[in-house]
């Protein structure tokens, strides 16, 4: 019974790899333009905080606005009062991030300061929960976990002044890695294995 879903999976893997080769430039092009962007993030955070917060407003009042459409369309469906507030929320949502993006950005930057307490937290306690099992790596799961709640409360401790530039600056360092990951991808597939 194993056996055809690893041949399944060899299949997959065969044409992705595949995929890749055939189209290596685009993600060698697409990785370095990820790494000029994250580079500029990096060098201005502040506006590239302020272009990451006009995003996620204009995805919240799109999906606000795709949401009501779909709403009213099914109104006879079940739960059409908890879908048209869900709706309401989110062109909301994406009106505040777009009309007032500097208040957005404080308030975005507390859902960064929450996703690291509670990566950190969940982090720390899956390494010593696992430390028995693994052995010589569960410390690099608790620093990974430990770091996390350093930078919570570095961003904390500097607000209102570190939401000008912590997301700018997290999201280049993602897009800087993100790219080079995709330029080795594809100079890795240039030559058929």
């Amino acid at each position: 019974m194993t056996m055809p879903q690893r041949t399944d999976m060899e299949a997959v893997g065969r044409a992705f790899a595949s995929a890749v080769h055939e189209h290596w430039m685009v993600f060698l092009v697409e990785g370095i333009i990820l790494v000029i962007l994250g580079l500029a993030a990096i060098l201005l955070p502040p506006l590239a905080t302020l272009a990451f917060t006009i995003v996620i407003g204009w995805i919240f009042l799109v999906s606000g606005v795709l949401g009501l459409i779909t709403t009213f369309w099914a109104r006879n469906a079940p739960g059409f009062w908890w879908s048209l507030v869900s709706a309401l929320i989110g062109i909301a949502a994406g009106l505040v991030l777009l009309l007032r993006p500097l208040s957005g950005t404080l308030s975005l930057t507390l859902v960064l300061i929450a996703f690291f307490v509670i990566e950190g937290v969940a982090s720390i306690m899956y390494s010593i929960e696992h430390r028995n099992q693994l052995s010589g790596r569960w410390g690099w799961m608790l620093i990974s976990g430990i770091i996390d709640l350093i930078l919570a409360a570095i961003i904390f401790a500097g607000l209102p002044g570190t939401a000008a530039w912590a997301l700018g600056l997290l999201v280049g360092i993602n897009m800087v890695f993100g790219g080079a990951a995709l330029i080795g991808m594809a100079l890795a597939a240039r030559h058929p294995a």
